[in-house]
């Protein structure tokens, strides 16, 4: 009888768990699902079907848990904006030295400047976006 009701408590806490997606109600549901297998095989008095699920509830949560949230739970960071155009090429639409210059990049017009100030990039030539520095794309030739 015992296992029956670590079954459905199991399965409860693992469905449960789609409510909060932090892992841990399914880890309880898990712990409640090895005490159920337990008691199924082996008749223990109740203290001793709580020792196994404390024990089964710790492993995973300190074990099992952290894997499944670096695999799961944290989406992989997306950039946007000015932070996705640092290494993209941009086209020089006017010449790029210390003091002025323009590219496009993409389909948008940014003040640019050379990454080396010695540097001058003549119009036409394709160039690397390395950062964006307020308002101006610093740009780089390449080797």
């Amino acid at each position: 009888m015992a296992a029956i009701v670590w079954l459905i408590a199991g399965v409860l806490l693992a469905a449960a768990e789609m409510l909060t997606g932090d892992f841990t109600l399914l880890m309880l549901g898990g712990a409640a699902l090895v005490t159920s297998g337990v008691a199924a095989a082996v008749h223990l008095p109740v203290i001793g079907d709580a020792i196994v699920f404390g024990v089964s509830t710790l492993a995973l949560l300190f074990l099992v848990r952290p894997m499944l949230l670096r695999r799961f739970a944290t989406p992989p960071p997306t950039l946007t904006n000015v932070h996705a155009l640092p290494g993209k090429s941009a086209r020089v639409i006017e010449t790029v030295n210390e003091h002025t210059g323009r590219v496009k990049i993409g389909g948008d017009v940014w003040s640019a400047r050379p990454l080396d100030p010695t540097e001058e990039y003549p119009e036409g030539v394709t160039v690397y976006v390395m950062k964006i520095d307020g308002a101006h794309a610093v740009v780089w030739k390449g080797p």
